[in-house]
């Protein structure tokens, strides 16, 4: 009993994948949509199949994984140590407030004229684009964790001797480690959104944006919808990941 409930338990997402594509279907054979624009799910599935097994859309995956994971790299390792240390002087923080809020809220293609004439047309400005992005949400989460450390451990820290340093490395970037990874996670997918428009409008001639402008311009619509869920399964495998990762070092958040 236990093994069925918890085979249940695995399969359970995989009803709502079958809904999705039931309701393709009948949308399709009623021709509710032109199916010219619209391929059954079939052909769609097929061409994600061929497309991943003759090597042409797997290239372009493997092409957007590489400038993801550069891009989130970059802007993490910028990031982290400068949101711990704005976060330790939150005076310093609040200065500089406005102008890491008013580039977060920025949409990051319109900066993409700006990165075109500083880098140029290549590899550079599609991931310093995005590592600027990402960098501005993973720092406003690593600073507002390191300022709400919880005050009783500071406190405790601090009547057992512990200097700013002893503090910084011991308990705040501990405590702040649930809000990192919150920003993380967020930034993770702004990179591989921003990389995907990167490829779309910034010259390119791989990577999955590229495949869909390609498709789209072409009127190959299943290629269009593979390389769609291709980016929609990356998505979801990173997001998934980064969850897992965060399982095992952050094991004691919220006690």
């Amino acid at each position: 009993m236990k093994a069925l409930n918890a085979l249940s338990g695995y399969l359970r997402p995989v009803w709502g994948v079958l809904a999705l594509l039931a309701v393709w279907w009948v949308i399709w054979a009623a021709e509710v949509a032109n199916p010219l624009l619209l391929p059954s799910p079939q052909a769609t599935m097929l061409s994600l199949w061929n497309g991943m097994v003759s090597g042409d859309l797997w290239g372009d995956f493997l092409s957007t994984v590489k400038r993801t994971m550069a891009g989130f790299a970059l802007a993490a390792a910028v990031a982290i140590p400068l949101g711990i240390f704005l976060g330790s002087t939150e005076r310093l923080y609040r200065s500089l407030e406005f102008v890491i809020d008013f580039f977060r809220s920025t949409p990051a293609s319109a900066l993409f004229p700006l990165f075109l004439i500083l880098f140029g047309v290549g590899e550079a400005a599609k991931i310093l684009v995005a590592a600027f992005g990402a960098s501005l949400v993973i720092l406003f989460n690593v600073a507002y964790g390191v300022m709400n450390a919880r005050q009783t451990r500071l406190l405790a820290a601090q009547i057992m001797g512990a200097n700013k340093l002893q503090k910084l490395r011991d308990v705040m970037f501990w405590e702040s480690l649930p809000q990192t990874f919150v920003g993380l996670r967020n930034g993770i997918s702004l990179t591989l959104v921003i990389i995907i428009v990167a490829e779309m409008f910034i010259g390119s001639s791989d990577g999955l944006g590229h495949r869909l402008v390609q498709a789209q311009m072409l009127f190959r619509m299943p290629e269009m919808y593979a390389a769609i869920f291709a980016a929609g399964a990356l998505g979801y495998g990173l997001n998934w990941a980064s969850l897992q990762v965060e399982k095992r070092v952050v094991h004691w958040g919220g006690k």
